[in-house]
């Protein structure tokens, strides 16, 4: 059985609790799929409202960890 990293697991938790000001428990009862989609169309809502002709707009899917933590 392989674990889902800890720090992409953080990371989705606070896009989602940031946009949908759910809670931790909230965010936590959801099963890997569901935060995947959410983070997805929660970015796909922001390139929507924020486009950017000058760079490609970053989901939050695109992003890497950051190890100085």
């Amino acid at each position: 059985m392989r674990l889902y990293p800890k720090d992409e697991l953080y990371r989705e938790m606070s896009f989602i609790s940031y946009y949908f000001h759910w809670s931790e428990d909230e965010v936590l009862s959801l099963d890997h799929v569901s935060r995947r989609r959410w983070c997805s169309e929660i970015s796909e809502i922001n390139k929507s409202l924020n486009p950017s002709k000058k760079k490609k707009e970053k989901s939050i899917l695109d992003m890497k960890p950051d190890r100085r933590i």
